[in-house]
This record gives structure tokens, C-alpha cells and sequence, in this order.
């Protein structure tokens, strides 16, 4: 009998820039909610919990501005509440800026599948910290790359830094690019981006920013050409100055990514360091 093809597999992922959970949603709170930033807030926790059902329905979430753990956050790993409150089995969290007990400002990945490796991807620019997240998953003849990102304000510590992971995303035949790009699909530094890989431009330009009147188009979900996407949304969710962008993809039936029954858990401790390059 020849032998059955295996079928494809859909892939919901998620990116948020969540800001330490300050729902901002005029432009005036960024003076008057300001302090939210150093100290603890009432609303902070309810508004992560109100994220939190939103990403529950995705396979793979990248998130920027968490903190993982100091004043401001009341010393709560933000990482690991929304996956506890979202029933995210696995979790990583990246400090990019350790201001002590002030903040911790991170990157995070939040997934139903185990990742074979995790790994921190140091960003070049003027003022050291920034990094990225790069998830890799492996089947028994095929991988993905998932990357997650908040770049840099300046447009030449971008270049720099999408000349950097255009080098990483080459390494692998399937790649996911995602996150806070401060920079719109047609700027200069996403068109070196989409020459030096196989990364395809967005179909549709999805306006992000700000979220209470989205014009910009700086969040994005970038897929390389053998992947399929199927749908692309962003969603108005007011928990942050960002709106969460979507995106459903279909995934080459050589990739078979398969749910864990873990809950919570950390992937710092469940790979274990030595899998971790820092």
C-alpha cells in the first residue's frame, strides 16, 4: 500500500507588546500613568488577566515589555502569570534591561510545544541589552525557527539588528519573525531584511499603534515563502499602547509539532542551562 501523506498542520501564533500590563488608551496617560512604569498598580493584574483569555487561544505567543519580577510588577514574574492564567505549559522569559528591583524588562515565549532548544540572540547597538529569542523545533527531517523581537528606536542600530537575525533566519529551511519592529514592512531596513532572507512581505499592512488609534504598522509576523499563511488579524484589545497581531499558518507536512501535557513550566528548567546560549 503506498504510504499516507501526513496532513498539514495550522499553526495560531500570537505577537503583543503588552507594556508591563498599563492599559493605555489616551495619549495624555503616558504623562499621567507614567508612574506605572516604576510602581506597582491596582490594574495591572486585572488587566494581564484580561490578556491572558485573549492568548490562551493561540499555539505560540511572543511577548514584549514584560518584567520578570521587581517593584513595579510586585515582584511577579509576568511571564509566568499569563502562562499559568493562560494554561501555557511552557515558558521563557529574557531580561533585556536588569534595573534591579526598579524593573526587569524582558521578552517572552509563551507555548503549547516543547521547543527542542531555546536560545538568547544578543542584538548589536549603541546601548547594550537588547536581545532576542530564538525557539527551535524539530521534526524527524525538518525544522522551524521562531523569533521572537523588540528592536531598537534608531534606525541604524535596526539595520544593524535585522542584518544580525537575517544571518540566523538563513540557518533554517522555516522561520517565524515576530515582535515590536519599530519600523513599518516598506522602511529601509525591512527591505534589506527581505532581501537577505526568504522572508515574504506581509500581505496586508495591519496598523498596531497606538492602540486606541492604530495608524502605525511597527508589529509584525514575518514568514518564509514555504510557509502558508491563512488569515492575519489585528485585534483591538486595550490592555497595552500596542494591539496584538495574529496570524494563522500552515505548516509543510514535514513538520509535526505535537501538544505537551506539562503546565507552567518553565523551559530554563526544563531544558536545563546547557541548552540556553546566553
Amino acid at each position: 500500500m503506498p504510504k499516507q501523506k501526513s496532513a498539514t498542520q495550522i499553526l495560531r501564533v500570537m505577537s503583543y507588546n503588552i507594556q508591563v500590563g498599563i492599559a493605555t488608551s489616551r495619549a495624555r496617560h503616558y504623562v499621567t500613568g507614567s508612574w506605572k512604569h516604576i510602581l506597582p498598580s491596582s490594574q495591572r493584574l486585572p488587566n494581564l488577566d484580561r490578556a491572558a483569555k485573549l492568548i490562551q487561544q493561540y499555539d505560540i505567543v511572543g511577548l514584549q515589555e514584560v518584567d520578570a519580577g521587581s517593584l513595579r510588577s510586585n515582584f511577579i514574574n509576568l511571564a509566568e502569570y499569563l502562562a499559568e492564567r493562560a494554561d501555557f505549559p511552557y515558558w521563557y522569559d529574557q531580561v533585556n534591561r536588569n534595573l534591579g528591583r526598579l524593573a526587569q524588562h524582558s521578552n517572552a515565549f509563551l507555548s503549547h510545544f516543547k521547543p527542542e532548544r531555546i536560545e538568547n540572540l544578543k542584538l548589536p547597538g549603541i546601548i547594550p541589552g537588547r536581545q532576542a529569542i530564538m525557539a527551535v523545533f524539530e521534526s524527524e527531517s525538518d525544522s522551524l525557527a521562531v523569533f521572537i523581537l523588540h528592536l531598537a528606536l534608531g534606525r541604524r542600530a535596526r539595520i544593524r539588528q535585522l542584518d544580525y537575525i537575517a544571518e540566523r533566519v538563513n540557518d533554517f529551511p522555516h522561520a517565524i519573525v515576530m515582535g515590536d519592529l519599530n519600523c513599518r514592512f516598506d522602511s529601509r531596513e525591512m527591505k534589506r531584511l527581505f532581501n537577505k532572507t526568504r522572508l515574504r512581505e506581509p500581505l496586508d499592512e495591519m496598523h498596531t499603534f497606538p492602540s486606541w488609534c492604530p495608524q502605525q504598522h511597527i508589529d509584525h509576523i514575518l514568514v518564509t515563502s514555504d510557509l502558508t499563511v491563512k488569515n492575519t488579524r489585528a485585534l483591538h484589545h486595550e490592555v497595552s499602547d500596542h494591539l496584538p497581531l495574529t496570524m494563522e499558518i500552515e505548516l509543510p507536512a514535514s513538520i509535526q509539532l505535537n501538544r505537551q501535557g506539562h503546565r507552567g513550566l518553565s523551559l530554563e528548567n526544563y531544558l536545563g542551562r546547557s541548552m540556553m546560549i546566553k
